[in-house]
């Protein structure tokens, strides 16, 4: 059985010029600002040239350019040759969100190798609205359009997959070994944010956030561990969930804690990484007092986190609908915007 595997992220932008398109794209998605087309797009296409020349600026810390697209690449060569080696006839493919390469372009790619079965394998362990939904949405219309008639089947969250959590474990404890004697520290578990709203009309994606660091600390089993979920990169004016990680990082200052920083949605580098945490924050923690900061990277092509992936894609290539924890709904009722709700194709 041929096995094409689609992976899902936001990308981001190739070069300087890039980063404006990328911007009006993400500002001009429903699920991003949900407000009508008429209104959105205008709206979206100022939101993108107002921040345009501070994204650029952003950008041009890390060498003018994201580096998702790279990362993304090693995650589905490195994911591809363990379904092979496991005995599927698989190709892995990848669909960006905002910038290149888009859904319409993979699913060309797709429909030209004619596979049996499509798994979409989105590389946001958490569901949310803004990411999963959004990307399904958009693979779905492109799939149409490229005329992809195979059985498909998405994965839709991992959030205490046990692949995912080992390989962040593991991460999280090599820099626990790097503390200085005679220092306090904390452990912050760094998310990117969403607006109250989004949570409030039924987005799992705190909840879901919350396991993921739960079952973090209860693998690594530190007694007394001093730890902390906070969430980051919050843009205009709406009140986000919180709390937020620049407030963490001035109240350990405060409290004189050193800090161990990790990504837990994140699961590869790109600029809430690498400028947003290792600069920003980092010199914020410098100015905060904070006596030392240490950023655990992500998980990006760790052996257990792609083991992870394979074993949940060896499950949807069987036509399972496919969870953290097996066949069913893990979210609680409440959360009416679970992924799970949604009529599996």
């Amino acid at each position: 059985m041929k096995l094409a595997v689609v992976l899902f992220n936001l990308g981001g932008p190739d070069c300087p010029e890039a980063v404006e398109p990328f911007l009006r794209n993400l500002f001009t998605d429903p699920a991003i600002i949900s407000l009508p087309g008429i209104i959105r797009e205008p709206l979206g296409r100022f939101i993108a040239t107002r921040r345009g020349p501070v994204a650029r600026e952003i950008y041009a810390k890390i060498g003018g350019r994201s580096p998702i697209l790279e990362e993304t690449n090693t995650q589905a060569l490195t994911l591809q040759m363990a379904l092979t080696a496991q005995g599927h006839d698989a190709r892995c493919y990848i669909a960006m969100r905002y910038w290149k390469p888009f859904a319409d372009e993979t699913a060309a790619k797709v429909k030209a190798w004619n596979p049996d079965r499509i798994v979409l394998l989105p590389l946001y362990p958490q569901f949310s609205t803004t990411t999963t939904a959004s990307s399904l949405k958009d693979w779905h219309q492109a799939a149409k359009r490229a005329g992809v008639t195979a059985p498909t089947t998405r994965i839709c969250c991992y959030p205490w997959e046990d692949g995912f959590i080992a390989a962040k474990t593991k991460l999280i404890a090599a820099a626990l070994a790097r503390k200085k004697p005679s220092v306090d520290y904390r452990l912050l578990l760094s998310a990117h944010g969403l607006p109250k709203r989004t949570v409030s009309k039924g987005d799992p994606y705190q909840w879901q956030v919350e396991k993921t660091a739960q079952a973090i600390v209860d693998r690594l089993g530190i007694s007394g561990l001093d730890w902390q979920v906070c969430y980051q990169s919050r843009v205009g004016p709406l009140e986000w969930i919180g709390p937020s990680t620049d407030a963490e990082i001035r109240r350990a200052g405060a409290e004189g804690k050193a800090l161990i920083v990790a990504p837990i949605a994140f699961v590869s580098e790109h600029s809430e990484t690498l400028v947003e945490l290792d600069i920003e924050y980092a010199k914020l923690a410098r100015e905060s007092g904070v006596p030392d900061y240490i950023r655990v990277p992500t998980v990006s092509a760790d052996a257990d986190f792609i083991a992870a992936l394979a074993a949940l894609a060896s499950r949807a290539a069987l036509g399972e609908a496919v969870v953290t924890c097996g066949p069913g709904r893990i979210c609680p009722k409440e959360f009416a915007r679970c992924g799970f709700g949604a009529s599996n194709p």
